[in-house]
């Protein structure tokens, strides 16, 4: 039911079931029904809510005869009627509400349109409505015996069922109802509130209650979460409570089955012979095939659709299953391509990962490669270093030889000193000693610079750390040399240079040995390095070998999905294309099936008007524009083929529509007309059959034009304007002069009637006598009263007029007036010709009356015509005239006499016939019993060929009233105003 109301956009289907079902016999079954309208008002098409409405006073007329039984459903039926009226009504009065009363913040803030009276007013409805639910809830709780499992029997399931849409609805009134007392609260004083929050404070703890004791029933578990309600209601005293306030939800499982779709075999409690009954009632009212195919409502309605609508209908019914088939296979498509598509993003996203990985590995080899260089120019430094170190080594070792020399040269010139000391005061004595010492002396000073000089050289030559102290040694040396006479200043400065040179040595051994050890280290390292770095070389050769076997099995499956998705692209054109020619192939059907209906003969009967044929063809000239558009979009997009297919199907239904509606046009036109019509329509006929044909053809698809069918379609509509009425095209400036001509020939018609009256009346009394001289002066006078009530009636319909355009031409003329007018206008020209007519028409039908060759039916008729154009002219007239008028009441006045006088033209009429019938009464004296049977036999087939006759001649009567209707709208352009 809810599908189907989403189909059709409203329920009226569901209303012509309902309609049918014992609802008022049978609490059960009514029952059911407010269970099902309850679902269908929540989650229907919201126009379930409109179409609904008209059955209100009938539910509230059920609900109270259910009141009356205080047992078994009847009251719930009755209560549950109310709660479904109290919603229909709330929603109407509040149509921003939908049925499922979902709301957000803002949307409930814009149905109180920021007025606290529309917050206050909608509060109270609110409360009436959970009223409503609460009271229901109750009621089905108190009819279940609740010491008894009751929730997983039958008979209980069947009453709780309807409670699950009762707990959504008071979950969402209770949150709206706590938010709007909030809200009021804040605008108004809290005493004008007392008596809405007492009335929340009831409905809240009759809701906590119910809410607890149906969450405890085993049959809401498995079907429904229900909320819990807190335990205080909010104080609305307190504005910042609003922050505290949760709104209930209310959870369905996904998993959870609907109770109506559970295998429970026996929901209701009747017995056999009840249902039996019921299933009796069901087929009488729906017929036995219902109960085959209960949602198959064509039988049902008694009617019997031609050919051409079941047609229609069928390629309507293959149109959406092709739709349908097509919006399938464009899902599958979409969601193959967007599969297809992730895929895709998720082996790019593994190549780009892969690539990233690659570009981290080579950024990690250029690092250990920079490392490894690094370590190459430390290694090198280190065995500079060691180099140097022995280097220094070796030089220090020459250096201690050296000080060793040059300590046992010291002890010696110590020793020399001394001597020299000890031999200064035997100088003058011992020159000759001195001499010798002197030289021994200089031989010794020789050496030593000899020894000082080539030091200084070695030292120069190694290490130009040393440079100082060869530079000190020979000043010293210099000194030496210079200051023979302060040998011990030389001696102490030499003891310096030795102290010197040993801690020099110290601190190079110590530099030596820490430069082993950071050596030792660095070699240590560098070891661990090469092994770290062979270890990386090795996993980023793996890792390159895996990479570029994924990488080409990525290539690989993506080529794979690349062809696969081209196929898939191809199969869909395909597929298109077929669904292209199947809708093609169908239309050229429907136009071929309307060309061989233009020479049935069954179809010479039917007619049509000129103006329905233009109509026809200007919707199915927009169609071939429509259809044109279309055609070149789906030959630049292929994929666009969905909007080609509804203009061909419409492009079909009207160009059939056309042909049809053509022929039916040539059987009323004149002849030379009517064949170029008829051939035109079989020309467009042709063209559009060829040009469907070649949209079949995949070569000639994208050379299909219908241009030819656009042209047929125009000469056709050429013609139909000149099949027009030419009654329709009278100039508007024209029409002033027409109303006077009309009523003046109307005028004049009526004072010839009048004068013929006067003529047929002398020669009736010259030439009749006795009873047919009675009647007819009876007929005549009366006839004659007639005219001249018409003719006053006509002067005062001129008179009527004239003061209507005079008071509302202002500074324009009449004709002017009329032209503006002109709708009034062409009202007054029909009622003139009407009167005129009649009056002619009338004399001529009392003139076959008084020369016996009448009848009295046919002047009754006339007179009664004459009166209904008088009553039209007179209705033309007033209808612009001033209420308060002078020339109104003379019309109006005029309007009666010509009543009256009809009125005595009909009652002469028939007193006249039962004068003649009387006179030509049976006479039976000298009948037999047989001869008289034989009359009253003659007399009863007599009567039933004139009941025959007479219900063939009201449908030829009602036929022709609708043919004249017809007529009139087109000389009056009712078509175009009703368009």
């Amino acid at each position: 039911c809810i599908l189907g109301t989403h189909h059709e956009k409203g329920a009226q289907t569901f209303w012509s079931v309902v309609n049918r079902l014992p609802l008022s016999g049978n609490a059960v079954l009514c029952w059911k029904f407010c269970h099902v309208f309850h679902k269908l008002l929540r989650d229907g098409h919201s126009n379930v809510l409109k179409d609904s409405m008209r059955y209100k006073n009938e539910l509230s007329d059920m609900s109270r005869m259910w009141g009356h039984l205080s047992e078994g459903y009847g009251q719930l039926c009755s209560i549950y009627l109310k709660l479904l009226r109290t919603k229909m009504e709330f929603h109407t009065k509040n149509p921003r509400f939908p049925g499922n009363l979902q709301m957000s913040d803002r949307q409930l803030d814009e149905a109180g349109e920021n007025d606290v009276n529309n917050f206050f007013q909608l509060t109270v409805e609110m409360f009436d409505y959970l009223e409503c639910e609460l009271n229901l809830f109750q009621t089905v709780f108190s009819s279940l015996d609740m010491s008894r499992s009751v929730s997983v029997t039958a008979a209980g399931q069947c009453r709780l069922a309807p409670l699950i849409q009762v707990i959504l609805d008071c979950s969402h009134l209770y949150d709206y109802t706590v938010k709007l007392l909030f809200k009021l609260h804040s605008c108004l004083p809290a005493d004008t509130l007392q008596g809405h929050r007492d009335r929340f404070l009831e409905q809240f703890r009759k809701l906590k209650d119910l809410f607890y004791r149906s969450s405890n029933l085993q049959y809401f578990k498995r079907l429904i979460q229900i909320p819990q309600l807190p335990e205080n209601p909010p104080n609305f005293l307190r504005a910042s409570a609003l922050s505290e306030h949760i709104s209930p939800v209310v959870v369905i499982p996904a998993e959870a089955s609907s109770p109506d779709s559970e295998p429970i075999t026996d929901l209701v409690e009747m017995d056999t012979a009840s249902q039996s009954l019921f299933d009796n009632k069901f087929d009488d009212i729906f017929g036995s095939s219902f109960s085959n195919d209960p949602f198959n409502f064509n039988s049902q309605n008694g009617m019997n659709k031609d050919d051409k609508d079941r047609l229609i209908e069928q390629l309507y019914g293959e149109i959406a299953a092709l739709k349908e088939e097509l919006e399938n296979f464009k899902a599958e498509s979409a969601r193959g391509t967007v599969q297809l598509r992730g895929r895709t993003s998720e082996l790019e996203a593994e190549l780009a990962e892969q690539r990233h990985l690659k570009q981290q590995a080579q950024d990690e080899s250029e690092f250990l490669r920079a490392e490894l260089e690094e370590l190459k120019k430390q290694r090198e430094d280190t065995e500079k270093a060691q180099r140097s170190l022995t280097e220094i080594e070796r030089r220090a070792q020459a250096n201690e030889q050296r000080y060793s020399k040059l300590k046992e040269k010291y002890s010696e010139l110590v020793q020399n000193h001394a001597d020299l000391l000890r031999k200064n005061a035997e100088v003058t004595k011992q020159v000759t000693v001195a001499r010798q010492a002197q030289g021994d002396v200089e031989r010794e000073k020789k050496e030593l610079e000899d020894s000082f000089q080539r030091v200084s050289e070695q030292a120069q030559r190694k290490s130009q750390e040393q440079a100082e102290v060869l530079d000190t040694l020979k000043r010293e040396l210099a000194a030496s040399r210079q200051e023979l006479q302060v040998l011990q200043g030389t001696l102490e400065s030499s003891t310096q240079v030795g102290a010197e040179q040993s801690t020099r040595i110290t601190g190079l051994e110590q530099e030596r040995d820490s430069l082993s050890q950071a050596a030792e280290r660095h070699r240590e390292e560098m070891a661990a390095l090469q092994a770290e770095l062979q270890q990386l070389r090795d996993t980023l050769s793996h890792e390159q070998e895996s990479s570029k076997m994924e990488l080409e099995m990525l290539q690989t499956q993506l080529k794979d999905k690349e062809s696969g998705e081209r196929a898939l692209q191809q199969r869909l054109d395909e597929e298109q294309f077929a669904l292209l020619q199947g809708t093609a192939r169908e239309a050229e059907r429907m136009v071929q099936d309307a060309l061989s209906r233009l020479e049935d003969p069954a179809h010479i009967s039917c007619t049509g008007s000129a103006d329905c044929l233009l109509s026809r063809t200007l919707a199915a000239s927009e169609c071939v524009e429509r259809l044109r558009d279309a055609h070149s979009k789906y030959l630049s997009n292929r994929a666009a083929v969905g909007s080609l297919l509804p203009c061909l199907a419409l492009f079909a239904h009207l160009v059939s529509d056309t042909l049809l509606q053509g022929s039916a046009t040539s059987h009323v036109a004149p002849m030379e007309p009517a064949d170029r019509l008829l051939e035109m329509c079989k020309q467009c006929g042709s063209e559009a059959v060829s040009y469907l044909s070649t949209l079949q053809d995949p070569g000639m698809v994208e050379g299909a034009d219908c241009s030819l069918v656009m042209s047929c379609l125009g000469r056709i509509s050429a013609i139909g304007e000149e099949l027009r009425p030419r009654g329709l095209d009278i100039k508007q400036e024209e029409l002033g002069d027409l109303v006077d001509k009309e009523m003046a020939a109307t005028a004049a018609a009526i004072e010839t009637a009048a004068a013929r009256i006067e003529e047929m009346l002398s020669k009736a009394r010259a030439g009749d006598t006795g009873v047919k001289l009675e009647v007819n002066e009876r007929i005549l006078g009366s006839c004659t009263g007639l005219m001249q009530a018409i003719h006053i009636l006509v002067l005062a319909s001129k008179d009527l007029q004239r003061e209507i355009v005079e008071s509302g031409r202002g500074a324009a003329s009449p004709k002017e007036f009329y032209a503006k007018n002109s709708r009034w206008t062409e009202g007054l020209i029909s009622a003139s010709k009407a009167v005129g007519w009649g009056a002619t028409v009338m004399v001529d039908a009392a003139d076959l009356v008084v020369q016996g060759k009448g009848t009295f039916e046919e002047l009754m008729v006339c007179s009664r015509e004459i009166a209904a154009s008088t009553a039209q002219l007179v209705a033309a007239s007033k209808v612009k005239a001033d209420k308060d008028s002078a020339n109104l009441c003379k019309l109006q006045q005029a309007s009666r006499g010509v009543n009256q006088a009809t009125a005595s033209v009909v009652a002469s009429t028939k007193a006249g016939k039962s004068q003649v019938e009387e006179k030509d009464s049976m006479d039976f004296s000298s009948m037999t019993l047989t001869q008289i049977k034989r009359q009253e036999m003659d007399s009863q087939v007599r009567v039933l060929e004139l009941e025959n006759q007479l219900q063939k001649e009201r449908q030829k009567l009602g036929e022709l009233r609708k043919k004249h209707y017809e007529l009139a709208g087109v000389a009056e352009g009712w078509e175009e105003d009703g368009e």
